[in-house]
């Protein structure tokens, strides 16, 4: 446990999503203390060293030799998350990992038992989890106010025009990226295990419309064991822009359905018994022109917690490895054109 001083932390790879990593430690300034940054491009590494006023690397491995760490975020291209956080485990270096944990299913696998023999926590970004609307629902469905649920469709309508994947030689590839369901819609297929329960099969079909190695267009039907029923259908190419993350949930005591660009609207909220927090409803919906929600901050705050030995952590690897198996099962049916049996490690 890290107690009665800031926990050291730096960040890895200073691209797009990193800006959330540097504003959360910024708002939990009384519990982070940023130390390192590190960068593969120097021209990025020096703005962001001028700007955080901390040492910069083009090497975590000089990084990790050099800084004395408590802490990793890693907001690196996704294809190399496990071996740079096994170089941190090595270490003796808590990690955290954007999304998605990995790319391939037995580098999830390696990243979990590498922290765990380290014996160093791993924690997978899952920052949507703490939207207000989806901790709403999460409440909703922890009562079991929507009694036997029956069926749950998502909706995930969004735009990446060609310019978004030419910005970066690994983008849009398999190996180092993913496609739409593991990289834009990756919260939301967390949504689906961490709502509804365990998936038992998954049956899909993708297609590609940019020109890239990945899927950019998918649908997907699901089979949960509680026997519930459900789909899926995922676009990066609608126009002209970001149009809809939604998710609907219908059971035999309850029909509920979020909706707006990223979850952000309760659009229907009907149950058979009422409860004090449905006078929440209004004030939880939220604008915002943003797919990434505003859950980083609370995210890193429960991060500082576990580290403190004060909470459990709300996604760490093994929770994280939930999302990556059915993307890969996502993936697995699609190739092989049949119905995938889940869970895959068996």
């Amino acid at each position: 446990m890290i107690l009665e001083r800031k926990i050291r932390i730096a960040i890895v790879g200073c691209g797009r999503i990193s800006k959330n990593h540097f504003g959360s430690i910024e708002k939990l300034s009384d519990e982070y203390e940023l130390v390192a940054i590190c960068d593969n491009d120097q021209a990025v590494l020096d703005a962001h060293k001028e700007q955080y006023k901390v040492p910069g690397y083009l090497s975590m491995d000089e990084m990790l030799a050099s800084e004395n760490l408590d802490l990793v975020s890693l907001c690196t291209p996704s294809g190399i998350h496990a071996r740079q956080t096994l170089k941190a485990a090595k270490a003796g270096v808590h990690v955290i990992t954007e999304k998605p944990m990995a790319t391939k299913w037995e580098d999830g696998l390696a990243m979990v038992k590498a922290c765990d023999e380290a014996d160093v926590r791993l924690f997978v970004v899952k920052q949507n989890r703490r939207n207000s609307t989806l901790q709403l629902l999460k409440r909703a469905v922890t009562d079991k106010r929507f009694g036997k649920i029956h069926m749950v469709h998502m909706n995930v309508f969004w735009t990446r025009p060609q310019e978004y994947y030419d910005r970066a030689a690994w983008s849009g590839t398999w190996d180092m990226d993913g496609g739409a369901f593991m990289n834009q819609a990756t919260h939301y297929v967390d949504l689906l295990h961490w709502l509804v329960g365990p998936v038992e099969k998954v049956h899909s079909m993708l297609s590609t419309h940019r020109d890239i190695e990945v899927e950019d267009t998918g649908v997907v039907n699901l089979r949960w064991r509680n026997g519930a029923l459900g789909s899926m259908a995922v676009t990066m190419c609608t126009y002209p822009k970001n149009y809809e993350g939604s998710i609907t949930i219908l059971g035999e005591k309850g029909t509920v359905r979020i909706g707006g660009v990223a979850v952000n609207d309760i659009q229907e909220w009907s149950f058979s018994e009422p409860r004090d927090y449905d006078s929440q409803i209004e004030s939880a919906n939220y604008e915002t022109t943003s797919v990434y929600g505003f859950g980083h901050p609370p995210y890193f705050k429960n991060v500082a917690d576990v580290l403190r030995g004060k909470a459990e952590p709300e996604t760490d690897g093994r929770e994280g490895l939930k999302s990556l198996e059915l993307l890969i099962s996502i993936y697995r049916s699609a190739r092989d054109g049949k119905e995938i049996g889940l869970p895959l490690n068996i």
